[in-house]
């Protein structure tokens, strides 16, 4: 026998995971509160039919109407979940006697009194079958009928019942078990028929059942049929589900967490040559996403019995939940959600499981809302990165990696206190961060690049405000003690940290973005930033430097900086001014050529040539149609600048 048929409850102490039905109705039995008409609905599997059974045996019992049957009276013997059925108890199937003839016999049948009980019951199942010239046949009985008559109708979509007999009727809505409950229910079948279960089988089960205890339970009689020596082994249950290895899943995990493209595809080339079915990796996929997100939003997760699994599979997705956040997961599981719809009926759903894979691995390919939490997290990622907690040790410190390619002086930065201020250097300690506002001692252990004739003034690895003071490299001596005193102490970048906003290191590692942001919004303003650097950031204003003298003042007009300060609010949150001063970028300390300070795509122009280019773009021939003088700036700088293309 069937288990599901095997276990059928008899009594309503006996319904797992029902009790919002079943202690109701316990009650009313009790009571005597009996309704004559009752609606049971709910999701196919979850005891419905079987709840009718026991109430009509409840309501017969010789000892009744109650909860408890006897079972040995012949009322109860008859309406056993293996009993032979009672002559008073009538089941009616809607969906294949639904019609209004149907009805109407039934309604005839029902005026009759019952032969042996308390109460001639009808339990019409699927009853939203029922047409509705039918259900009309049966309203006026339904709306008066005889006292010893009792309807229950049962069926997966009540909102279909005609709307004057769901109104007369007591409706009890039944619901899924969950896994927790479900667990419960199937560990103790599986101890009644003597069966060892791998402990990895359970959610696999579960899963498979969808929460319906009737199918759980065919799912688990079909494994018990196959098991061997009383043992079911996880691979065999993993064969006859089809379910995905769990190991494919968590490597498709760790390769997203680390961008890795060639371990995605492998990991997909592993599910096919596996023989799994694409679409069912892709839905065992979407479900570890909806674990991962759980288990990151609610700490006590699998003590509440929301994410299950054996010990060892929950530690792997608490270390996965660690490294991917939040948006980036939601947007994961909104791709592969679509990408199941577009599986639906395809003929080449493994293609359509790599485009999706190829979608994850792009975080910029759609404009959803997770797809911008996504970015807007990547974004807060790198600032966490690139504004390290150590930022804050006033000297001696040699910046992070980050900063390296940009600063051209952290190897240098602490080995070389040679230079003319050497013996104060080493003599004093580096000051607090009171210190800020011209006193060389406070910026001796960074100064000492600083102090080199033609390179060290923008070289340190933090810049600051004042520093952009200075004009080209030409004055070293001033510069030193200006660039280095604000720079030094640890008080604008940890201010800039304590108050959320970024120091201008901050700015330097997502200069890239902001150039691309700008270049969004005006291709002249983004190409006259090509030579420009990131000196500091003094209070709410960004001080850029450029090696032209012309290009430096305009982008301080009112409109260049109005692009960059929206490209900036757009990339980093921050409302900043813009200043731009004129001067040469720092060069590499002996090796490495300039360009890497700021990456450009090729020299810019001497201070003459622009002031020409500019000059020869504002005169316009009268008869030639009229252009903005930036636009034939724009043209010109692009053509002496070998025609190559922008990239931040």
């Amino acid at each position: 026998m069937a288990l599901y048929r095997k276990y059928r409850p008899a009594t309503f102490a006996e319904v797992v995971g029902q009790e919002h039905v079943t202690e109701p109705l316990s009650t009313a039995l009790n009571s005597g509160r009996i309704n004559h008409a009752y609606l049971f609905s709910g999701p196919r599997g979850c005891g419905k039919t079987s709840s009718a059974r026991i109430l009509a045996r409840s309501l017969n019992c010789a000892q009744g109407p109650t909860a408890t049957p006897c079972g040995v009276c012949d009322s109860c013997v008859s309406l056993a979940p293996n009993g032979g059925g009672s002559v008073d108890v009538t089941e009616l199937d809607a969906a294949s006697h639904g019609g209004v003839d149907d009805t109407r016999e039934l309604r005839d049948r029902a005026f009759y009194a019952p032969a042996q009980s308390r109460y001639r019951i009808f339990i019409v199942d699927e009853a939203h079958m029922v047409t509705t010239a039918g259900f009309n046949a049966l309203l006026k009985i339904v709306e008066e009928p005889p006292e010893h008559l009792i309807f229950v109708f049962a069926t997966t979509e009540p909102e279909k019942v005609l709307p004057t007999i769901r109104s007369r009727t007591h409706h009890y809505p039944f619901r899924l078990l969950a896994p927790k409950t479900m667990r419960t229910l199937i560990e103790k079948i599986i101890a009644a028929e003597n069966v060892d279960v791998d402990d990895a089988v359970f959610p696999l089960v579960i899963r498979a059942g969808g929460g319906s205890p009737r199918d759980t339970l065919s799912v688990l009689d079909q494994l018990l049929a196959g098991a061997d020596e009383n043992h079911v082994a996880y691979q065999r249950a993993l064969a006859l589900l089809g379910a995905t290895d769990l190991a494919l899943i968590d490597d498709a995990i760790d390769a997203l967490a680390a961008g890795d493209a060639a371990a995605l595809f492998g990991a997909v080339e592993g599910v096919i040559d596996a023989g799994h079915d694409p679409r069912r990796f892709a839905t065992d996929l979407l479900e570890r996403f909806r674990d991962l997100i759980v288990l990151q939003a609610v700490p006590d997760a699998v003590a509440r019995g929301v994410v299950d699994g054996p010990e060892d599979v929950l530690e792997r997705m608490r270390d996965q939940a660690a490294q991917v956040g939040m948006a980036t997961l939601t947007r994961y599981a909104e791709v592969v959600h679509a990408g199941l719809g577009e599986m639906r009926g395809a003929t080449a759903p493994r293609l359509l499981l790599e485009v999706v894979c190829a979608r994850l691995l792009l975080p910029s390919a759609s404009d959803t809302e997770a797809a911008l939490l996504q970015r807007v997290e990547r974004i807060e990622t790198r600032l966490d990165l690139s504004i390290p907690a150590d930022e804050n040790v006033p000297a001696g410190v040699a910046p992070p990696k980050q900063y390296v390619r940009k600063t051209q002086a952290a190897p240098e930065a602490v080995a070389a206190p040679e230079p003319g201020p050497a013996p104060q250097a080493s003599t004093p300690a580096p000051p607090p961060p009171a210190a800020k506002p011209v006193t060389p001692p406070a910026a001796k252990p960074v100064t000492p690049p600083a102090a080199k004739p033609v390179e060290p003034e923008p070289v340190a690895p933090p810049p600051t405000p004042k520093a952009v003071e200075p004009e080209p490299v030409s004055p070293p001596p001033v510069r030193p003690p200006a660039a280095p005193a604000v720079e030094a102490p640890p008080t604008t970048p940890a201010a800039a940290v304590a108050a959320g906003e970024p120091n201008a290191a901050a700015v330097r590692s997502m200069w890239t973005t902001v150039r691309e942001k700008v270049r969004e919004r005006s291709r002249t303003t983004e190409v006259m930033l090509a030579g420009a650097i990131v000196r500091a950031v003094d209070g709410d204003t960004l001080v850029l430097s450029h090696e032209s003298a012309p290009l430096a003042k305009r982008l301080t007009e009112q409109r260049n900086a109005d692009v960059i300060r929206e490209a900036l609010k757009d990339a980093l949150g921050v409302n900043w001014k813009i200043r731009c001063d004129a001067g040469a970028a720092p060069p590499a300390p002996a090796e490495a050529p300039p360009p890497q300070a700021d990456p450009t795509p090729a020299e810019a122009p001497h201070d003459d040539e622009v002031e020409s280019m500019l000059a020869e773009a504002s005169t316009v021939d009268p008869a030639a149609p009229r252009r903005d003088p930036e636009e034939a700036a724009l043209e010109l700088l692009q053509s002496e600048l070998g025609a190559r293309r922008i990239e931040g």
